[in-house]
C-alpha cells in the first residue's frame, strides 16, 4: 500500500481547508484520508441517526478494525448507477436552474474542527442563494423515502457540508426511478449545526480514545458485534451479582415469552383466515387484502441423492464453512 502523502492544506474553499486533491487519489489512500475524520456521508451515523448503519460499525471502520465495505460495481448495483448518473443529474440540474456547477475534486476540512471532512458532488458558482449541489438517485424501491422531501439522514449529510464549508444553502437534486428529477433546497440551520457538531465530536472522542459506542438494535450493530467478537475464549463470565445485567436478562426472557405468545396468536389467525379463503387466491378487506396463491414449480439439486450415488465426487466438492457464535438463552 502507498504511504500517506504529506499535505500542506493552504488553499481554502469558502471557510474549509482543502485537505487533499482526490483527482489522482487511489482507493486505498482515499480510505486512509477518510478515516482521519467524519465525512459528510458519515454524519448521520456518527450522530446515531442513520437507519441503515450503526455508530458501532462506523467506529470499527474509523479505528481500523474493519475496512469499510465497498459495494460491488456490478450492473445491478445502485452504487454503479449512482456513479454513472451523478454527472447527468448535475447537468440537468444546471439546465433546469440555469446555474453553473463544477467539481471540487478535493477532501475538504473544517477550519476549527479538523475531524470534520466533506466531499462535495458539485459546487454552484456565483450564486448568492445556493452554493452546494448534492446529487442523488432513487430507484423504484427507495423512491418512497423521498415522498416527504429529503430523508433526514441525507439532510444531516448536507448540513455537515454546510458546516464544513461555511456556506449558506445547498440544493439536493434527486433522480427518482430514472425519469423524474426533483430539487430540494436546504438552508443553513445554525442550531442544528451546533447540535450536529456536538454529537459528532462526542463520537470522534470515542474514536480517539478507542471507546466503542453502545450497540443498538440494528442489523448493522449485529454485523459489527460478530466482527468485533468473532470467537469465544471457552471461559464463563459470572454476572450473577450484577443487578443491571440480571435485570436485562430477565427482561429478555419476558420479551421472548411475549414474542412466542404473539407468534402463536398470529399463526392461529392466519390459519383461520386460510380456512375462510379455501380455494380463493385473494381476499379483500376494507383496509387491505391477502394473497394466497400457488407459486410456480421450480427445480432443486438433490444433494442427498448425489451424496449417496456419487460419494467420492461429493467429497471432492466439499469445502469448510467457518463457524459462527450462537446466542442461546437458557433460563434456569
Amino acid at each position: 500500500m502507498e504511504s500517506m502523502q504529506t499535505v500542506k492544506p493552504q488553499r481554502h474553499h469558502a471557510q474549509a481547508k482543502r485537505m487533499i486533491s482526490t483527482q489522482n487519489l487511489n482507493t486505498d489512500l482515499w480510505l486512509q484520508y477518510r478515516n482521519k475524520g467524519i465525512g459528510s456521508s458519515d454524519a448521520a451515523t456518527a450522530a446515531g441517526l442513520n437507519p441503515f448503519k450503526s455508530q458501532l460499525e462506523l467506529w470499527m471502520e474509523k479505528t481500523g478494525r474493519i475496512t469499510p465495505s465497498q459495494p460491488k460495481m456490478t450492473e445491478d448495483s445502485p452504487l454503479l448507477w449512482g456513479t454513472i448518473l451523478e454527472p447527468i443529474v448535475a447537468e440537468h440540474y444546471a439546465k433546469r436552474t440555469d446555474r453553473k456547477v463544477r467539481k471540487v475534486n478535493a477532501i475538504l476540512q473544517h477550519q476549527d474542527h479538523p475531524w470534520m471532512l466533506a466531499n462535495l458532488d458539485r459546487e454552484i458558482v456565483g450564486d448568492d442563494d445556493v452554493q452546494i449541489l448534492e446529487c442523488k438517485t432513487a430507484g423504484m424501491h427507495s423512491a418512497k423515502f423521498w415522498d416527504n422531501g429529503v430523508p433526514d439522514y441525507i439532510q444531516l449529510q448536507v448540513m455537515h457540508q454546510l458546516a464544513v464549508t461555511g456556506q449558506q444553502a445547498a440544493d439536493v437534486a434527486v433522480l427518482i426511478a430514472g425519469q423524474r428529477l426533483e430539487i430540494f433546497r436546504i438552508e443553513r440551520d445554525e442550531d442544528l449545526i451546533e447540535r450536529l457538531i456536538k454529537l459528532e465530536k462526542a463520537f470522534w472522542h470515542r474514536v480517539e480514545t478507542d471507546t466503542p459506542p453502545p450497540a443498538d438494535a440494528s442489523a448493522s450493530s449485529a454485523r459489527a458485534l460478530r466482527q468485533l467478537y468473532p470467537n469465544d475464549n471457552h471461559q464463563t463470565l459470572d454476572l450473577s451479582e450484577d443487578k443491571q445485567a440480571n435485570a436485562m436478562f430477565s427482561e429478555l426472557i419476558a420479551l421472548k415469552d411475549q414474542i412466542s405468545e404473539l407468534s402463536e396468536q398470529e399463526t392461529l389467525i392466519k390459519h383461520q383466515l386460510q380456512e375462510r379463503m379455501g380455494d380463493f387466491g385473494v381476499v379483500e378487506f376494507n383496509n387491505g387484502r391477502i394473497s394466497w396463491k400457488l407459486s410456480k414449480s421450480s427445480t432443486t439439486f438433490d444433494a442427498k441423492r448425489f451424496k449417496s450415488e456419487q460419494p467420492e465426487l461429493h467429497e471432492a466438492y466439499l469445502k469448510e464453512k467457518p463457524g459462527s457464535r450462537r446466542f442461546l438463552i437458557q433460563p434456569s
